[in-house]
């Protein structure tokens, strides 16, 4: 059993932002994806704890970060800044690693564009960045549909339409880790991803996956990246597709990490143990 974090919240323009801390050390900063929240890396942090002090958050109109507005489009470049806010909150003198999943991959690489100063290491684990793919335009009329289709059928039609559309990850003879034996603060995240499903699908799924990267600065910042992507998603095009193209834009090698796009979820003590093992090898 982990300790209990702990927690705060930071305002931030537009929002207020829950956050939690465990471990010491460094700073490692861990960036949800889709509808998830900081309960989200909960598996992983176990393991990372004994040597960061792992921080995690819940996105602004997600779960327990509020914002001070009404709900609209969600915009990439003001969650990497909460992201960045966060960090010198916490980390005001010393620059931090960072690890992004999926949309929260987005989030990271916006953040090491735009504040290489603040970031040590990145990972970016399958930052779904469709503008990097050779034909685009299939992928986006899918998210587009996910979009109408929750619009018009509701949630699990979309979701469906989702799952259809990305495709199979590729097997790899190991049986599907059953939700009883996920970590209890992932079990306890279950229904607040739930209620934030509506704000994925209608608010972020399209204007995030939309983005096109300043692959310029990133280039400028390449030493510190580490894109990254699971094993098991080579199949899935609009996850696997963009990171392993930054990757080459950037001159960087594409590191397989463990599991698919859920690898953290699915496989989090061998997904931690990866991320030591790149966190720590800084001639990568």
């Amino acid at each position: 059993m982990m300790d209990k974090p702990v927690t705060g919240t930071l305002d931030v323009p537009g929002a207020t932002l829950h956050y939690e801390v465990r471990g010491s050390g460094p700073l490692l900063l861990l960036i949800p994806g889709g509808a998830g929240d900081a309960g989200m890396y909960a598996g992983i942090t176990a393991t990372l704890a004994a040597e960061y002090s792992v921080a995690s958050f819940d996105p602004r109109a997600l779960s327990r970060s509020r914002l001070h507005g009404p709900l609209g489009d969600q915009r990439v470049a003001e969650w990497s800044e909460d992201a960045r806010l966060l960090i010198d909150h916490l980390s005001p003198d010393e620059p931090v690693s960072v690890m992004g999943c999926s949309s929260g991959a987005i989030v990271a690489l916006d953040l090491l564009a735009r504040h290489p100063d603040r970031v040590h290491r990145l990972i970016a684990h399958e930052p779904p960045l469709l503008n990097l793919l050779a034909d685009p335009a299939p992928y986006h009329e899918l998210f587009a549909d996910v979009r109408e289709t929750f619009r018009a059928e509701g949630m699990e039609a979309a979701m469906a339409r989702f799952a259809e559309g990305v495709g199979e990850q590729r097997p790899d003879g190991e049986p599907e880790r059953d939700a009883t034996e996920l970590a209890p603060e992932i079990q306890d995240m279950a229904p607040r991803m739930y209620a934030n499903m509506p704000v994925f699908l209608e608010n972020m799924l399209v204007p995030f996956t939309s983005t096109t990267p300043d692959v310029a600065a990133l280039r400028n910042a390449a030493a510190k990246l580490v894109p990254a992507a699971g094993r098991l998603s080579c199949d899935q095009v609009p996850f696997y597709g963009p990171v392993a193209r930054l990757a080459e834009l950037a001159g960087r090698p594409l590191e397989e990490f463990p599991g698919g796009h859920l690898g953290a979820v699915e496989r989090p003590e061998e997904f931690a143990e990866r991320m030591r093992a790149v966190l720590g090898n800084t001639a990568a």
